[in-house]
């Protein structure tokens, strides 16, 4: 079986693979998910939001990290199986440390990261990460999961159509605050710890070495201090516990790494 299957097969599951109608099946995790969006939708809006992003006056990195990402973003990419992605890097000249994926592939890293991931493995860390949330459809998943418990909210922002836009934002916000903490964080955390598992697979896949992730998240609960929130007030679970469930799956991630086209180890220093 192509090691790939783990990935593609289950990323374009369709309907029938589940028992009730809009359910779908992660990629590599296999838990089933309520799935209202089309995929379709999802990548129009990506599109656009990174040529929103493309035609602001966003300075941009240095051409040796553009360079870097989108190498690579080229390895993450082939190895997701997902030709039928327009895959897109940019860099951002920016301090703040994050990234993230739009739907249909288009990557964005800020370089204010780039330090605490050190090397190309550490990079291909957070890049796989955010790759995995579209592989995944965590978007399209929450969209479809706020839709079908906040049901009334549609009713809401219906009732509330000829109001101006600034009292019904207030009134979505307010409503939104109500489940905050019940159900939106957890969620949240659950898509996270998900996207590490592929990811973490995803890397070793492209030939990047899994065991640089659970360093790299140690690296970043060092760089990030006392700033964060506590883990139940946080969309994101503790760098620490992500350390400790990456160091877990090591062994299944070690294997796949070891059975890579074109293992690069750690790859080239970003510092």
């Amino acid at each position: 079986m192509d090691r790939r299957a783990w990935l593609t097969g289950a990323a374009v599951a369709s309907f029938g693979a589940c028992h009730c109608l809009g359910c779908k099946t992660a990629p590599v995790t296999g838990r089933r998910q309520l799935m209202l969006i089309p995929e379709h939708n999802e990548i129009e809006m990506g599109r656009q939001a990174f040529a929103d992003v493309a035609g602001d006056e966003t300075q941009l990195a240095s051409p040796r990290y553009q360079s870097l990402v989108q190498r690579v973003g080229q390895r993450i990419a082939k190895a997701s199986g997902r030709t039928d992605y327009e895959w897109e890097t940019r860099v951002v000249a920016s301090s703040e440390k994050n990234a993230y994926c739009l739907p249909g592939g288009k990557i964005v890293v800020y370089d204010g990261i780039l330090p605490v991931c050190q090397n190309e493995a550490g990079l291909a860390v957070v890049m796989s990460h955010e790759v995995a949330h579209v592989l995944a459809r965590h978007g399209g998943e929450r969209m479809s999961q706020q839709s079908a418990v906040n049901g009334v909210k549609t009713a809401v922002g219906y009732a509330l159509r000829n109001k101006d836009q600034v009292k019904r934002d207030l009134w979505m916000q307010a409503y939104g605050m109500a489940t905050t903490y019940g159900v939106v964080l957890p969620y949240s955390r659950k898509h996270e710890l998900e996207a590490d598992h592929i990811g973490l697979m995803l890397m070793a896949e492209a030939g990047y070495d899994p065991a640089e992730a659970p360093k790299f998240w140690m690296r970043f609960a060092q760089a990030a201090g006392d700033e964060k929130p506590p883990e139940f007030a946080s969309t994101h679970p503790a760098d620490e516990r992500r350390a400790s469930d990456l160091e877990k799956l090591l062994p299944e991630a070690l294997g796949i790494y070891r059975q890579a086209k074109a293992p690069i180890g750690t790859g080239e220093l970003l510092v």
